[in-house]
């Protein structure tokens, strides 16, 4: 087979379940949602489940046993091998211990052993791997990649996190309107599992097959909390007023300044320029839209159109310079009065 991003994988997760595979990535949510569902779909193809975890001075040996022998209660199995971060940095490095047969030497060897035992799989096991880091060790990646599948887990990109959206809500046998989307997106940001723990909230009272809209999606807590969606509505409308209201509401419900500048209003803007500039070059709406990596019916874009439109490419390259400015000072320490420095920010540019 061959290599796929956590992405892709997720859009062809009906397909026929590989023998191998192997996950590693930065996201950890997404490493371990995938291993959820190899384990589901290895229950419901009637594999037992058998689970090892290598650590520290651990090596393969008990998980090679597993894959190579026979089971006479479960004869279809599925081994999942969780390795863990401590067991790859102790590989990696310099130290005398590394280089004694139990080290760096040994754990090759394990890994070597693991991978001869991974080609030659009998078709009544099954087998996972996944590592608790960015990275896959290369020639094991080599190996499940004849035979099996690699599953890369990135952090996402903005554009993709709708499609993270769907695909989760298929999964629960749900269908997400447009609406929808874009609460779980700003109200969750790049925050995949507080979208996938929303969606398995708004599920209990869905029916199955059943559309979710915004108004199944609730509330976070028992109180009011603004929308993210609202505060890019306000700030694309030029609402000054509205939109500090709207941040201070969000900062008294335990938002973060800092996250709410960098996951909202900065990308707000930039769609907003990208959008003045695309517009100054007599781009038209669909063309915007494929820019800005979203579908031409997104309300995002049909924002940021309005509040390019509406501020012009000059004053929204100022604003989003002047954004990125206070960002870099509350990081570096240099800028304190964060409430007040972005409040004056956003009844800047609506004034």
């Amino acid at each position: 087979m061959a290599s796929e991003n956590a992405l892709g994988f997720l859009r062809a997760a009906e397909r026929a379940a590989p023998a191998v595979v192997l996950i590693a990535g930065p996201q950890e949510f997404l490493r371990e949602y995938v291993l959820d569902l190899l384990r589901e779909r290895a229950a419901r193809d009637g594999f037992g489940l058998r689970s090892f975890q290598i650590a520290g001075a651990d090596g393969f040996g008990a998980a090679v046993a597993e894959l190579e022998g026979a089971d006479l209660f479960a004869p279809r199995r599925f081994v999942v091998g969780r390795v863990m971060r401590a067991y790859r940095e102790r590989a990696s490095d310099g130290d005398e211990a590394s280089e004694s047969p139990g080290g760096r030497a040994g754990r090759a060897g394990g890994e070597a052993a693991l991978g001869a035992a991974l080609e030659r799989l009998s078709a009544s096991v099954r087998a996972a791997l996944l590592y608790e880091r960015d990275t896959m060790p290369a020639k094991l990646k080599r190996v499940v990649e004849k035979v099996g599948l690699t599953i890369n887990c990135p952090r996402p990109f903005d554009n993709q996190l709708g499609q993270y959206a769907e695909l989760f809500a298929r999964r629960l046998g749900l269908r997400l309107a447009p609406d929808a989307i874009d609460v779980l997106v700003g109200r969750h940001g790049a925050d995949l599992s507080g979208i996938a723990n929303a969606l398995a909230r708004a599920a209990i009272h869905a029916e199955k097959g059943g559309r979710i809209d915004r108004s199944a999606l609730g509330e976070a807590a028992g109180r009011r909390t603004p929308e993210p969606f609202e505060l890019a509505e306000s700030i694309a409308r030029g609402r000054g007023a509205e939109a500090v209201a709207i941040f201070d509401r969000a900062v008294a419900s335990g938002r973060d300044p800092i996250e709410l500048l960098g996951v909202e209003i900065i990308p707000t803007m930039r769609r907003m320029l990208a959008a003045a500039s695309l517009l100054e070059q007599r781009k038209n709406a669909a063309e915007v839209a494929h820019v800005l990596g979203l579908p031409p019916s997104s309300p995002l874009v049909t924002r940021a159109i309005d509040g390019a439109r509406r501020f012009g490419a000059m004053r929204l390259f100022a604003a989003h310079r002047r954004a990125c400015q206070l960002d870099a000072g509350f990081k570096n320490g240099t800028l304190r009065e964060r409430e007040s420095a972005i409040g004056g920010l956003l009844l800047e540019l609506g004034a």
